[in-house]
């Protein structure tokens, strides 16, 4: 009979290597993303864009967001209550909406593979779902409440934040292990997580109004 030796979580505290905002007076990040240029955030009643090097705001639009944030390459997409928003980037104009799987209690949102990935806080679950219709293709459990998602280079990784407790997570997309985590420092939470495609994850910090740029560690 063979057994399967639990795999060990690398552990390290985060590297947070900037910050920035609040912006133009918001004082909440509900989700980011990265667009392979600037970086997104939902803010609240818009979506704004800002420029890592200089720190700028670059674009707004009016947009109201509660949750995640994501894009294809070409399109925008945003969790706004029981439903996900694609949009277009250059207008603001909802293209298509379809069904959150968490009826108004999701989180993180991501693109990769052609379908969206969604975070489901308190559930501790994340769902791949179908862009068009938003039927659910599959769902990966987690051990900690789940805030933002995003893959780069083939990993996994997500958000948590209980209480004072935060950090950013790889994990299995099969079995939901943990593999690495880096933890924030205390009372540093955070909301959404989206990869810059290279060395940085970018953090959202729920009501600090703030998002951070964390060192993401490189591949073993």
């Amino acid at each position: 009979m063979t057994t399967t030796t639990p795999v060990r979580a690398t552990v390290r505290p985060a590297e947070i290597v900037r910050e920035y905002g609040p912006f133009d007076g918001e004082d909440r990040v509900n989700g980011v993303t990265h667009d392979g240029q600037q970086v997104w955030a939902s803010v609240g009643a818009k979506l704004l864009a800002f420029d890592p090097a200089s720190g700028q705001t670059t674009r707004t639009l009016d947009h109201a967001g509660d949750a995640g944030t994501a894009f294809d390459g070409r399109h925008l997409y945003q969790i706004s209550e029981a439903r996900i928003d694609k949009i277009d980037p250059a207008t603001g104009a909802v293209l298509h909406s379809i069904p959150a799987p968490g009826g108004g209690n999701d989180s993180g949102l991501t693109w990769a593979e052609g379908s969206l990935w969604v975070g489901q806080y308190r559930d501790r679950k994340i769902h791949q779902i179908d862009p068009a219709t938003g039927a659910i293709r599959r769902t990966i459990e987690s051990d900690r409440f789940v805030t933002g998602v995003t893959w780069v280079d083939g990993e996994l990784w997500h958000g948590t934040w209980e209480g004072d407790d935060s950090d950013l997570r790889r994990i299995d997309p099969h079995s939901g292990a943990v593999l690495q985590r880096l933890d924030m420092p205390a009372g540093v939470g955070v909301s959404g997580l989206e990869s810059d495609g290279a060395g940085l994850f970018y953090c959202g910090g729920g009501m600090s109004g703030k998002v951070r740029a964390v060192r993401r560690p490189k591949a073993s």
